[in-house]
């Protein structure tokens, strides 16, 4: 895979932002997108000279920025070749010096597990094993029960569904992928949400997809915008369900206004959560045509990788054929558990949603206290607030995080063409001690990176 210049400069977005020289500032940049994968490994890097025109800088800072990274790991050096990106070979992220401290983990936004009740789930699951123990195990569309399952669940939001147009995947990026490697071409134009969730870009540039984002703002969705980039698209993928990374949701007027110009894939991963409004009614309910996705992920445990797609009945058997070409199937044993999941879900929400309030009340507390030049966006639901800071440092502030003891995802990987370098995303799924812990741990990195501190540790992933 190769890199133009300028498609690296799209990335790198406003780079020479920031204290320091520029050589160190270009290396730790470029260090963070190899790492957060929005630079692939084995990617080549454009030449020296070609980028430095691109940015307007000299080659020496091109160069100079160039061997930092390859005396660190990150570049390969090959002579009389180009660079490849790469990883060290001791691994891609050594855990920093953080004087004897567990880092703090702000780059996930997933709750954890309501203990007693998937262990409850997971016994009776393991009760009804015996009579799935005759067949292969194998199942493309995923078992009835969970099928079905799903289907009154979506009955229950205002769709009614049947059990043969659900698809049972593990997990919802799981999901995503089959649907892009069933649907889409290289090449394709795919409608986004701006900023959207990165492991869905990852999908769609993996397909090869030429990807047309949406802005996203605090006041919303701009629906008459939306539709009109919809036209002439091979597909949009959006998240008006508890959006991630903002937790906006779409008012139910617009979803009817929506006038979609191709195929829509809605991510409904948070679309239990509701803390401030209504439950929304599924998209689907108002468009024919609409394909969504859905996942156990956030309403119980990320750990529980069971996911569905829900579309109509010959895309729902087209996808499950395409499947025998990825996987044989989810476990019997976690589609069961959420089979039993689901079927406690309304016992299970309403404590779910009161502890998301209280955590979110602390977290919107604790950035008045600590970082109060930031400023914490409208969240109606989900796991996260998306918080704007007060200069173009998100990717700097992340690089440093580890050394205070917290790990964060850059603004810039929600987005493309180095988008939201004024962002953070900020999830309220950990405790109070964790929660504030973090902060304080991100309010000493934010005051090293304003006072010219930069990363000796790279970042993290995030979920």
């Amino acid at each position: 895979m190769h890199t133009s210049s300028h498609a690296l400069a799209r990335l790198l977005g406003d780079w020479s932002a920031g204290p320091g020289p520029a050589h160190r500032r270009l290396a730790d940049l470029i260090r963070l997108l190899i790492l957060d994968g929005r630079l692939p490994l084995a990617t080549t890097m454009p030449g020296e000279r070609d980028l430095a025109a691109v940015l307007g800088i000299s080659r020496t800072t091109v160069s100079t920025a160039y061997a930092a990274l390859r005396e660190q790991g990150y570049l390969s050096a090959r002579a009389r070749s180009r660079s490849r990106t790469r990883v060290p070979p001791g691994g891609s992220r050594p855990e920093p010096d953080t004087t004897g401290r567990d880092l703090i983990d702000l780059s996930h936004a997933a709750p954890p597990a309501p203990g007693e009740a998937l262990h409850r789930a997971y016994l009776r699951a393991l009760d009804q094993l015996p009579r799935h123990l005759p067949r292969h195990g194998y199942s493309q569309l995923g078992l009835t029960e969970l099928r079905t399952a799903v289907a009154r669940r979506y009955a229950d939001r205002g769709l009614a569904t049947t059990p043969d147009q659900i698809l049972i995947t593990s997990g919802a990026q799981h999901a995503l992928g089959l649907i892009a490697r069933t649907l889409l071409r290289p090449r394709d134009r795919v409608v986004v949400d701006h900023p959207t969730y990165p492991h869905a870009l990852q999908v769609l540039r993996t397909a090869g997809c030429r990807i047309v984002p949406v802005a996203v703002t605090d006041t919303g969705w701009d629906v008459e915008s939306l539709s009109a980039a919809t036209r002439g698209a091979a597909m949009a993928y959006l998240l008006p369900d508890f959006h991630n990374p903002t937790g906006l949701c779409l008012p139910e007027r617009d979803r009817a206004e929506l006038r979609p110009g191709c195929p829509v894939v809605v991510d409904e991963t948070m679309a239990e959560l509701a803390l401030d409004v209504d439950p929304p009614v599924p998209l689907a309910a108002h468009h024919t045509g609409v394909v969504s996705i859905g996942s156990a992920a956030k309403t119980f445990w990320g750990g529980l990788r069971v996911g569905w797609i829900r579309a109509d009945v010959d895309l729902v058997q087209r996808l499950g054929q395409a499947r025998a070409g990825i996987d044989l199937g989810t476990p019997v044993v976690e589609q069961l558990a959420c089979a039993e999941l689901l079927g406690e879900i309304d016992r299970l929400l309403p404590d779910r949603l009161a502890d998301l309030r209280q955590r979110r009340g602390l977290l919107l507390g604790l950035l008045a206290a600590r970082l109060r030049d930031w400023t914490a966006g409208p969240s109606a639901g989900g796991l996260s607030v998306w918080a704007r800071l007060p200069q173009p440092v998100s990717s700097a502030l992340a690089a440093v995080a580890p050394e205070f003891g917290v790990r964060l995802a850059a603004g810039p990987r929600f987005g493309i063409g180095g988008a939201f370098e004024r962002f953070v995303r900020l999830p309220y799924s950990l405790d109070a001690a964790a929660m504030t812990a973090g902060i304080d741990g991100i309010a000493e990195a934010f005051a090293a990176v304003q006072a010219g501190r930069r990363a000796n540790t790279p970042p993290a992933a995030l979920a």
